[in-house]
């Protein structure tokens, strides 16, 4: 049975006030026993507060984040220059899910790059499987552009067979395709869903000043600004409709994320999303 969790991105800067053990033991107060770890520092420290957490919560860290390659001036750890020491953290954390969060930048917009960005995935995803890691690619809305009338996503997933894909709900309805259709499509490579909701959020009125001062490219960009991540439960997504299908095509981790909460504390936003969750029925996957 699938598992209801949270994508720490979401918790950065409370790991940075709090620390990894006062975080993750907010999170397990909330409700919440699984976990991914992105964008959190995995330095000695936190890897070893990380894993004291989730032995004294009963947190299970589902999934962890690396990049495939480095990016020239940002720090990052990636696959390519430190892959023993993820993998040793993986194992530290009896972690078996390793994901790349992003399409690199430099890949946008050349679909040569692309495959040989999905060939190298491909590569490493082999390399990892001998420590029992599974490697998978988490889809914003930028893999719905098509080329020769195929979307992105669909051009990665016939370049490889090893990695699995994490489909993220919010980004695949801003990319035009119904979760739940792409959900079917990818049936078999899916084992990390993640959770967020989508709205319109409150036209700011200000932005009217902009028309006053003929600035109208202003004005439209205030204007179609207003698309919004929402907690579970709180825009337009059916997630009666998601969950099920996430479920029946293989998903073992369903994480609940939301990129920015608009000034609500993300602790706050999670509880949100877990009450709703509870709901809607599916109280039984916490």
């Amino acid at each position: 049975m699938a598992k209801i969790g949270v994508q720490a991105m979401m918790l950065k800067e409370k790991f940075t006030e709090l620390g990894a053990y006062e975080t993750l033991k907010m999170i397990s107060e909330i409700g919440y026993s699984y976990i991914e770890l992105s964008q959190i520092p995995m330095t000695e420290e936190n890897v070893k507060e990380i894993k004291r957490a989730s032995e004294d919560f009963n947190i299970k860290v589902v999934a962890m984040s690396a990049a495939l390659e480095g990016i020239e001036g940002i720090k990052q750890e990636n696959l390519k220059n430190d892959f023993d020491k993820i993998v040793n953290d993986c194992k530290m954390l009896d972690c078996n899910f390793l994901r790349i969060g992003i399409l690199p930048f430099h890949c946008m917009g050349s679909i040569e790059k692309m495959i040989e960005f999905s060939n190298k995935m491909e590569k490493i995803a082999k390399r990892l499987d001998k420590y029992g890691i599974n490697l998978y690619y988490h889809i914003h809305h930028i893999e719905f552009e098509k080329y020769e009338g195929k979307f992105i996503l669909d051009i990665i997933k016939e370049n490889t067979n090893k990695i699995g894909f994490e489909i993220d709900v919010h980004w695949a309805y801003r990319g035009g395709v119904n979760p739940v259709d792409l959900l079917k499509k990818y049936s078999g490579r899916v084992d990390l869903v993640h959770l967020k909701d989508y709205k319109v959020g409150k036209f700011n009125m200000e932005a009217l000043k902009y028309l006053k001062q003929e600035k109208t490219k202003e004005f439209f960009q205030a204007f179609v600004s207003s698309v919004q991540f929402a907690e579970v439960g709180e825009g337009t997504l059916n997630f009666k409709e998601i969950i099920p299908e996430a479920i029946k095509a293989g998903a073992k981790y369903l994480l609940v994320e939301q990129d920015d909460t608009y000034g609500v504390d993300s602790f706050e936003s999670l509880k949100i999303s877990a009450r709703n969750l509870k709901k809607m029925g599916f109280g039984n996957l916490f």
